[in-house]
């Protein structure tokens, strides 16, 4: 399913209907299934709130019903979720999501080296996608990386994983996104220490965060200074950001920004509608109050922002329930003494924390792409943990 969000082919949607379909049956016919649904409400009761939210938003500002199509599919994830309850395979799981890394990666191997592209961005996108794409790999990387970390893992497994996460981690290299890139590091480093803490290895953890230190910076390096040239740049944009300066794509960000700020101002509660931004964007363009170079912009590049301009501060709260929820809930358990039970509360811990730490420099809902991984990952994996709480033997009563 991971694989399947990335490309373009229309087949695609195959499994994920047969998914859908499972996950309803699941939920019609397993009373175990519906308890783990509503176990896993820190996460599933949110994604359903903002589904609700943003249908009552769309018909209160009377948009067009296609601006909530990416929206309304959180639905359909709220159903496929059921699907994880059933007894699956979590050696294919693992090795199924760790491979989607290491395909997309070796995709952009190909487009870098042998297409010659400067900053790859995947077969799904257009060059305006590898911020996203980039976050994409990512959140699968770290899913690989965990696995690698597991404990009681044949060497074999552990191998793959490795390659895997590698692979993934130098195709996102070579989309050059920053924001994605700057909030790995710290999401990396708190996979590295839930193992660490987990296992006891401590000595190993800080190996491991020195080498994938050493791999970031050899990996920056053989891009012949392309990445070190972009992030040299924010400084020098910000400090030079003014009314008459907003050309740049961080002057531009912080001109979407000011923007953003007039616009939440001035419909605090009800917000400018779904997907509205960049209209009221061009609006206060023609009224002299923005500057032109944002006009091509429809989405602020910000999530926080987004969701307080298109949905008030009523829609802010929303989203900082549906990352917050989520935290808590994988974060509860992603330090269980149970494998079964720790890696995909890791997976999920990690996949939030990308998206919320992403959320603040750029959209990573706007799309399909990332908006599908997103609440696969998340709703299908709480409702995996939640079913794998309910299976766990209760302990021995003391004698």
């Amino acid at each position: 399913m991971p694989l399947t969000f990335a490309v373009p082919v229309k087949a695609k949607s195959v499994p994920a209907a047969i998914l859908l379909l499972m996950g309803i049956w699941m939920l019609l016919s397993d009373p175990e299934a519906r308890r783990a649904w509503r176990r896993a409400l820190w996460v599933t009761g949110p994604a359903a709130l903002a589904f609700l939210f943003w249908l009552a938003n769309t018909a209160l500002h009377g948009i067009d019903w296609r601006d909530f199509d990416v929206m309304s599919h959180v639905l359909a994830f709220l159903l496929i979720a059921g699907s994880f309850a059933a007894p699956l395979r979590t050696d294919v799981l693992r090795l199924g999501f760790s491979g989607s890394a290491g395909v997309l990666g070796a995709v952009c191997l190909e487009q870098h080296y042998v297409e010659g592209i400067d900053r790859v961005y995947g077969i799904n996108n257009g060059q305006w996608g590898a911020i996203e794409f980039g976050m994409f790999m990512l959140v699968l990387s770290l899913i690989a990386i965990a696995q690698a970390l597991r404990t009681g893992l044949p060497r074999w497994e552990r191998i793959v994983h490795v390659i895997f996460a590698l692979l993934g981690l130098y195709g996102a290299m070579l989309t050059q996104s920053r924001g994605p890139l700057l909030a790995f590091v710290p999401v990396f480093a708190a996979v590295v220490l839930i193992q660490s803490r987990r296992s006891g290895h401590w000595r190993q953890g800080l190996l491991i965060l020195l080498l994938g230190v050493g791999a970031a910076i050899a990996a920056a390096t053989a891009l012949h200074g392309e990445m070190i040239e972009r992030f040299a740049a924010v400084k020098e944009e910000v400090a030079t950001y003014s009314d008459q300066e907003t050309q740049g794509a961080v002057r531009e960000r912080l001109e979407m920004w000011r923007t953003a700020a007039m616009a939440i101002e001035a419909h605090p509660l009800t917000g400018v509608g779904l997907n509205q931004f960049g209209d009221y964007a061009r609006a206060r363009i023609a009224e002299g109050e923005v500057s032109a170079t944002v006009e091509r912009y429809d989405h602020p590049h910000s999530e926080y922002l987004e969701w307080a301009v298109t949905g008030g501060i009523p829609g802010l709260l929303i989203l900082l329930l549906l990352f917050g929820g989520a935290l808590a809930f994988f974060g509860r358990h992603a330090l269980d003494p149970d494998n079964a039970i720790a890696m995909p509360a890791c997976a999920g811990f990690s996949t939030v924390c990308m998206y919320a730490l992403c959320g603040m420099t750029d959209n990573v809902f706007y799309r399909a792409m990332p908006h599908s991984l997103y609440f696969f990952l998340t709703l299908g994996l709480a409702v995996f943990v939640a079913r794998m709480l309910a299976t766990r033997p209760s302990p021995p009563e003391p004698s």
